[in-house]
């Protein structure tokens, strides 16, 4: 006979059951079949009055019983009239069928199941932890068990004025636990309000948070236009200072002094170092003498308008080495104070006659400078009409400023002592108006 198998029902592992169990289903199923045949007997015996029944002669012996107590006739076809009540007699061995042997096996595994809270079969390892579970079980209802006797042993030996105190001793813990489960609801209705309030706490901390976040970017925003403002600042400042220092520097600088310097070199006069003038031992280019003479109109006009004087009868243009003057008595006449290498008459005549138009303004110069206490003084006289220069001191000679009938050392020597009178003119300017 084969082995029967059946799972765990703890760990779900197959298991193989003991033969001896087998043979315990075997021998209860021939008792079960022995009982079913002597119940058969008493209900057939009306029929056959004092005779032996033997199983041939019941004509059963092809009548097959399965383990779920369906019957099969000798042509396979099923019969369902009172199966339970016909058995195969003969070869009891082989009829035991593997069906009726695990039909008794479950039935066995089910009664135990529903004896016990504890669900079988059952394998070896989760009988031993169940058997321990039990053990353990045991041990701690035998110790409830011991203290519940010693406790009913304890009451029997208190008396009655002790059980009152302990009575009244109840009565107060019972007043101390209402109090104290009134406390509870206090406190627990207190923690609600406290977790409420934790919440919105919460709840307003990542507020401020976030608006800690912005205003942090705000200062730091803040801080660094500060920062370029300061540099900016100190920039200005710097460039304050540097104006300042400037601007004291210019104070004490003299502008006509800085921008016109006057100087001889020897028999020359010389004017931001273009010489006005020519010898035959030195000779000067026109273009030099012209750019002298538009610097020399320069100045005349520079000086002219630090006093406030307008001229009356010439206007002064100062252009570099094409200066001329403008009348302004007559339109469209205009005096140049320049000359070309190929000198003609008519050439030479405007030349000379814008040369003494020259000093006629530096004569009114002279004039509304010289007023007050603190006048300027010419250290050579001018006279316009004739266009000379005279030099007092010595000799008392005339040195005429035209060109026409006129050597060129005389004309040399008249240019020279007009540009020491501006010099003289520069000296007062810087005198009188740098304060």
């Amino acid at each position: 006979m084969s082995s029967i198998r059946f799972i765990c029902q703890h760990c779900h592992q197959p298991l193989m059951l003991n033969q001896s169990l087998e043979m315990m289903g075997l021998k209860t199923t021939r008792k079960t079949a022995t009982w079913k045949l002597t119940s058969a007997q008493w209900e057939s015996g009306q029929a056959q009055e004092g005779g032996s029944i033997s199983w041939r002669d019941s004509g059963i012996e092809n009548i097959q019983y399965d383990a779920s107590g369906r019957t099969f006739s000798g042509s396979g076809r099923i019969s369902r009239d009172k199966p339970q009540k016909y058995i195969l007699l003969g070869k009891f061995d082989s009829m035991t069928t593997l069906n009726s042997i695990q039909k008794f096996t479950g039935d066995f595994f089910d009664i135990l199941s529903s004896e016990k809270d504890v669900d079988h079969p059952l394998c070896e390892k989760c009988t031993d932890k169940l058997l321990e579970q039990l053990d353990s079980e045991i041990t701690i209802t035998e110790s409830e068990s011991q203290n519940y006797r010693c406790c009913l042993e304890s009451r029997e030996e208190i008396g009655e004025g002790e059980i009152e105190t302990l009575q009244d001793q109840l009565k107060g813990l019972e007043l101390k636990e209402a109090r104290l489960v009134q406390e509870l609801g206090e406190v627990e209705r207190n923690r609600d309000r406290a977790a409420a309030g934790l919440k919105a706490a919460r709840a307003e901390t990542e507020m401020l948070e976030q608006q800690e976040i912005l205003y942090q970017r705000e200062h730091s925003f803040l801080q660094w236009q500060q920062l370029q403002l300061l540099d900016e600042l100190n920039s200005v400042e710097n460039q304050l200072c540097r104006a300042q220092n400037q601007q004291a520097r210019l104070k004490k600088t003299n502008i006509f002094r800085a921008t016109f310097e006057i100087w001889q070199d020897g028999p020359l006069g010389v004017i931001n170092n273009f010489r006005l003038g020519s010898l035959p031992t030195v000779p000067v280019c026109w273009s030099e003498i012209n750019a002298a003479w538009g610097q020399t109109a320069l100045l005349l006009l520079a000086l002219s308008n630090t006093i406030g004087l307008k001229f009356q009868r010439y206007q002064l243009m100062p252009c570099g080495d094409h200066s001329y003057l403008k009348s302004l008595t007559e339109d469209s006449v205009e005096l140049p104070l320049f000359c070309g290498g190929g000198k003609t008459n008519s050439m030479d005549d405007k030349f000379d006659q814008a040369m003494t138009a020259f000093l006629d303004c530096m004569q009114q110069f002279k004039e509304e400078a010289g007023k007050g206490e603190l006048g300027l003084c010419f250290p050579y006289r001018i006279h316009v009409e004739k266009g000379l220069l005279e030099d007092p001191g010595g000799s008392g000679k005339f040195y005429s400023i035209r060109t026409h009938r006129n050597t060129e050392e005389q004309w040399t020597k008249a240019l020279k002592l007009m540009l020491t009178n501006f010099k003289w003119s520069l000296d007062w300017v810087s005198l009188r108006y740098q304060k």
